[in-house]
């Protein structure tokens, strides 16, 4: 019994260092309140499931754009393309997902439900009730299909940057032991700012990139959000979706970086087997941010596509 003792008060002492250096390594220390609120650019909306960060600008009679970002980089990810889009008349909508930058990050499923949820609360509150034309960046490439989806009269063009799309994968034993998941998710976060640069080929010519993922990772809920998508990634399959977006007769743009090695434009294979007929437009010496790489090559290509 004395053996038994001792083990037990071992794994008890154990725990609690492990609990207490995990508290220690954790960014998370903040919440996203009022006063958070007021101080960031950009404005609030409150809707189901908690409050919405957007930027909407651009002539109110213009010609609405929607910009979906990627998986974990918030709105800002689409800054050269949304000041673009805002000076050539369109009106420009861009927003952070629920968990990432200064939306909220409720306790709650990620998934497919939710991020449409979110984005389609967020046209009505803000009374964009016409056709939209919708875009996706990366992870955002699967919002707006099943947005789309969904909603299919509310789209009237889909554009795709270096889209990902879900398929089910395997998950790796560790993504089932929730002790063994958080402590590796969080000790990801330590490089999570410095490894957004493997998006880029040409990372040096923007070292302030990390700086501006950093403020987003003190915040509760963030590492939630993460580990609660890649679970709901696992067994969602979007093929049955692009299926029925491949019937409805709508203009489809997708570009794509070349030398992407986040999502490799090998993937292209997928959406131009569903849109054939779409405008498909490779971006030599870019990855998986062609519109920051070659802004010029890329916008000019949207611009058209926009106006055709």
């Amino acid at each position: 019994m004395r053996i038994v003792r001792r083990t037990l008060a071992t794994v008890v002492v154990l725990a609690l260092v492990g609990a207490v250096v995990f508290h220690l390594m954790d960014p998370e220390k903040r919440e996203i309140t009022p006063a958070v609120r007021a101080l960031v650019p950009g404005r609030f909306m409150h809707l189901t499931d908690g409050f919405t960060h957007y930027e909407l600008a651009g002539p109110p009679t213009g010609d609405v754009v929607v910009l979906a970002a990627g998986m974990s980089v918030p709105y800002y990810i689409w800054y050269p393309t949304f000041k673009v889009l805002v000076d050539s008349g369109f009106r420009a909508l861009r927003y952070d997902y629920y968990g990432r930058g200064y939306s909220d990050r409720p306790d709650i499923p990620y998934n497919e439900d939710l991020y449409v949820r979110q984005l389609a609360e967020l046209l009505y509150s803000l009374q964009i009730t016409a056709p939209i034309n919708l875009a996706g960046l990366s992870f955002g490439g699967s919002v707006v299909t099943a947005f789309t989806d969904r909603y299919p009269a509310r789209v009237k063009r889909l554009i795709y940057f270096d889209p990902y799309i879900r398929r089910p994968a395997p998950a790796p034993f560790a993504m089932h032991i929730p002790l063994i998941r958080d402590v590796a998710a969080l000790l990801s976060e330590r490089s999570a700012a410095e490894g957004q640069l493997t998006d880029f080929l040409h990372p040096t010519r923007f070292p302030d990139w990390p700086v501006r993922y950093r403020p987003q990772l003190q915040y509760r809920g963030f590492r939630h959000a993460r580990i609660a998508d890649a679970l709901d990634a696992l067994n969602l399959d979007q093929q049955p979706e692009l299926d029925r977006l491949a019937k409805q007769d709508r203009p489809v743009l997708i570009v794509w970086g070349k030398q992407d090695s986040t999502v490799p434009i090998g993937a292209s294979k997928q959406l131009l087997a569903a849109f054939p007929k779409s405008q498909f437009v490779v971006v030599d010496s870019a990855a998986h941010l062609p519109h920051w790489e070659d802004p010029m090559s890329v916008h000019s290509a949207l611009l058209a596509f926009l106006r055709r």
